[in-house]
């Protein structure tokens, strides 16, 4: 492709992707193919010679996007907002186009630098504590790709920290023992089995009436771990679980870290971009005492996946888990401590411009759009749940003080309850009008209502609504 191709193409796909955004509402919400339908429309063998964009352009419109899920759709109701504004979009085309390696800051200053700006501006914007600031002296925040990756790097420098950095010659993790709950993401269990932290060591601590972790056991836990000889080393408390939206009490649990020496990690990657309104900043209670925290832009801010802002409040502990410095990687500014090196900061080794994206759309769009839009969905799911509470085919399970309503079918028995939850999700998204996802929360089917697309409006959320009636 040639300069001019390009400049022709990229002008067509820029209009292509506005056409899709703002016409999106006019698709089915789910993907309208069977398996295997994508591949089967497609040439089994690569091409040996170019092909014309608007003939790969004309796939995509008869092949990719009718085997998509629309997660930017307005009646996107399932799993969790994913939104793309189009200056996350441009950001993310810039930064492909740039095409820079910021593994180091000297492969790329500007990469480094523009990104510890973000993780600043974002912890002043989010109102969390001092310590994760870059200029704090042993604090500072990193762009991960998901809260996944988050994790594992809290595991590995919790993991590092409890063994003073033995771990990383013997690999020795037998007495290790983590705490979490059965509301907390799944990626947490997952980045404990990669640190070698096992399902037998790995306390499950039991949760209250509102899903969230109960202190009082998490202290006795805790002391019956020390005394049968082991090495508790790591809790997760959740700042808005995926399931429920459940909130941790992480001023009780900071308090037990705190006294127990054990690494507080805070996984708020679906909520904890709430904070970005000032009067939703309850959410962030006990924050002082998180050794690292994680929230998610590229859920709930408009910033295109894959955006995970980590930020750990013990530099310390990560570099020397995380730190292998062979020759070729070696700078006079990173060894004098000058510059921030992003490699050691994470699992792989490379890295892309994902600041930009996020720079770009606090700059473009400004915070005050983030707020209206939290606060608006906020709102609707407030309303929302006042039509559940006063419709006695239903019954709501959870509470829900942001953007997530879960809610079930009321029946003479669990079994007929579960049945029916389990039939109306199956009947409202075969409809292709709007997208919920399940889950069980202490045994019982739920269905999930997660209110938070860029471009959901009340009527989207009055309209789902009304299918689920007409379908209950």
């Amino acid at each position: 492709m040639t300069p001019e191709e390009f400049r022709a193409n990229g002008h067509a796909l820029i209009d292509w992707i506005a056409d899709y955004v703002e016409s999106v509402e006019q698709r089915p919400v789910s993907a309208t193919v069977e398996p295997g339908d994508v591949r089967a429309q497609l040439p089994a063998h690569p091409p040996t010679v170019p092909e014309p964009f608007a003939s790969v352009m004309a796939d995509v419109d008869r092949v990719i996007v009718p085997g998509l899920t629309q997660w930017q759709h307005p009646s996107f109701f399932a799993y969790f907002p994913s939104n793309a504004s189009y200056p996350s979009i441009l950001g993310e085309l810039l930064s492909a186009g740039l095409g820079v390696q910021g593994m180091s800051w000297v492969t790329s200053p500007a990469c480094t630098e523009v990104e510890t700006l973000m993780l600043d501006w974002m912890r002043e914007l989010l109102d969390l504590p001092d310590h994760f600031d870059s200029r704090s002296g042993n604090g500072g925040g990193v762009i991960q790709g998901t809260a996944s990756e988050a994790t594992l790097v809290a595991v590995l420098s919790a993991r590092w920290r409890a063994t003073n950095g033995a771990v990383n010659a013997d690999g020795d993790t037998t007495a290790l023992v983590a705490y979490t709950t059965s509301q907390a993401h799944s990626s947490i269990e997952k980045g404990l089995r990669i640190a070698g932290i096992g399902t037998d060591r790995t306390r499950i601590v039991p949760h209250d009436d509102a899903f969230a972790m109960r202190a009082d056991a998490l202290a006795e836990m805790i002391a019956a771990d020390r005394a049968a000889g082991l090495v508790p080393f790591f809790v997760c408390s959740t700042h808005g679980t995926t399931s429920s939206m459940a909130f941790d009490p992480t001023p009780a649990i900071g308090e037990i870290c705190r006294r127990e020496n054990v690494w507080l990690h805070v996984d708020a990657a679906m909520s904890g971009i709430a904070a970005l309104a000032p009067e939703l900043r309850w959410i962030n209670a006990g924050m002082e005492y998180a050794d690292s925290y994680c929230t998610n832009p590229h859920k709930w801010m408009g910033v295109n996946f894959d955006c995970d802002l980590y930020w750990t409040a013990d530099r310390h502990a990560l570099l020397g888990a995380l730190s292998i410095l062979p020759e070729y990687l070696r700078s006079a500014a990173a060894e004098a401590g000058a510059v921030i090196d992003y490699r050691d900061w994470q699992i792989p080794l490379g890295r892309r411009f994902r600041a930009l994206k996020l720079w770009f759309a606090i700059r473009c769009d400004g915070v005050a759009t983030f707020q209206e839009m939290i606060r608006r969905h906020v709102a609707l799911t407030q309303e929302l749940a006042e039509r559940v509470a006063d419709d006695e085919r239903f019954e709501i399970v959870a509470p829900h003080p942001l953007n997530l309503l879960c809610l079930a079918a009321r029946a003479d028995d669990s079994t007929s309850a579960d049945r029916a939850t389990d039939a109306l999700i199956d009947a409202a998204n075969a409809t292709g009008e709007a997208l919920f996802t399940r889950t069980v929360l202490d045994g019982r089917s739920v269905l999930r209502f997660s209110i938070g697309a860029r471009t959901t409006e009340r009527h989207h959320v009055e309209a789902a609504w009304q299918l689920l009636t007409e379908l209950a």
